[in-house]
């Protein structure tokens, strides 16, 4: 079959490899009819994030058919089209059974790697390093779905593949970012990043009430699908610079008070202007810090004093000049984390299927699987207006 496959930072190959086989009773092999090209797949283009093989194949949004199953799964069927939840989880554990499903303890075989990194083990994800799990992405013809009794969802026949296919991951995850900061109606929300997650994190902002949805972002037309699709206030970031003068816009947005929940939905490759831009780049350069957590920094210091930071974007090491000392006496909440996406499937799916809101309006260019070693050039130089794309194999 043929198969997006990592070989280096800016080297991703359409290479033919072997079809993926059932491994265990729990396994279905899917044949992928729709995938996508995530943000957090620019961190492993970049070549930012450890653990990647030559060889990889990537990708974590995809959905597809049933064409085989393990002689475990029962609630799935030959040919149902199904949407895949890109966390891996077994459905049985602690974490799984309290609804942190990315935080699955069974599903990482890796994970003594990930508890020298991190202290303990996430679940293991879809295409996204040996870290966690080594396994198969699906921006591939088939994919093998391991605990396919407990993560694939049937997509119902009234809802297409293009709006069901962003249930995988960038939906929830902007979902999560909200529903997890226990929100009250009339709050104000800044959220830094307007890419595919962050739009998703704006619909669901409105979607839970919020009273004021501020988009933070240096793309013109990321800003302008946020004011456009969902009527958030915008701030470019290109005009207010620097931390000090974004945290002041903020505050003079929201009578000094600031947001009472701040998001950051860019992680770890975070661009910005002057000193602690540069400061940030050459550290990551000479390998002595993984990330620009510049976002992180601005939405700790823009929050109101007993707010919220919520953390969507992905982090994978360490970062520099955190200032915990605001964190700290301004008594902010830190929500985190990799989505819990079984937990949201079926409540999200059934946003979709009434109509409160159409997925697929995030979706700039569809391509052939063949050209996504130029979807990610594109993506990753946002090229042609991009802020999506969708590859059918």
């Amino acid at each position: 079959m043929k198969a997006v496959c990592w070989h280096g930072a800016q080297d991703m190959r359409v290479d033919h490899v072997a079809d993926p086989q059932i491994l265990n009773p729990r396994d279905a092999i899917i044949k992928v009819t729709s995938t996508a090209i995530c943000g957090s797949d620019l961190h492993l283009y970049g070549g930012f994030m450890p653990g990647m093989q030559a060889g990889d194949i990537v990708g974590h949004e995809f959905m597809g058919e049933v064409v085989e199953l393990g002689s475990a799964v029962t609630n799935l069927s030959i040919g149902a089209r199904v949407v895949v939840p890109f966390t891996i989880a077994c459905g049985h554990c602690f974490f799984c059974d309290s609804g942190y499903h990315s935080l699955c303890d069974n599903s990482n075989p890796n994970a003594g790697v990930a508890e020298k990194m991190w202290g303990q083990s996430p679940a293991g994800l879809f295409g996204y390093t040996h870290i966690l799990g080594g396994y198969a992405g699906g921006q591939a013809e088939y994919v093998r779905v391991p605990y396919a009794d407990v993560g694939p969802m049937v997509v119902p026949d009234s809802v297409s593949d293009e709006q069901a296919l962003f249930l995988t991951d960038i939906f929830p995850t902007g979902y999560q970012a909200i529903a997890q900061c226990d929100m009250q109606p009339g709050d104000t929300v800044a959220i830094w990043g307007c890419g595919p997650v962050g739009q998703f994190t704006i619909a669901s902002a409105k979607m839970l009430g919020a009273g004021r949805v501020i988009a933070i972002d240096t793309v013109a037309e990321r800003l302008d699908m946020a004011a456009g699709q969902h009527g958030a206030e915008t701030l470019d970031a290109r005009e207010t610079g620097n931390t000090l003068q974004i945290v002041e816009a903020l505050r003079d947005m929201t009578a000094g008070r600031g947001p009472d929940i701040c998001v950051d939905a860019v992680g770890l490759e975070a661009h910005g202007v002057g000193l602690e831009y540069w400061y940030d780049n050459v550290k990551q350069s000479l390998q002595m810090e993984t990330a620009r957590p510049i976002v992180l920094r601005q939405a700790i210091m823009a929050c109101r004093k007993a707010g919220t930071v919520s953390i969507p974007g992905v982090y994978g090491g360490i970062a520099d000049k955190i200032p915990i000392g605001a964190l700290m006496n301004k008594a902010l909440t830190i929500k985190t984390g990799q989505t819990h996406v079984q937990h949201y499937l079926k409540p999200l799916m059934e946003h979709v299927e009434r109509g409160d809101i159409d997925p697929s309006f995030v979706i700039t260019h569809r391509m052939g699987l063949d050209e996504a070693p130029e979807a990610y050039r594109m993506f990753q130089a946002r090229r042609d207006n991009c802020i999506k794309v969708v590859m059918q194999p």
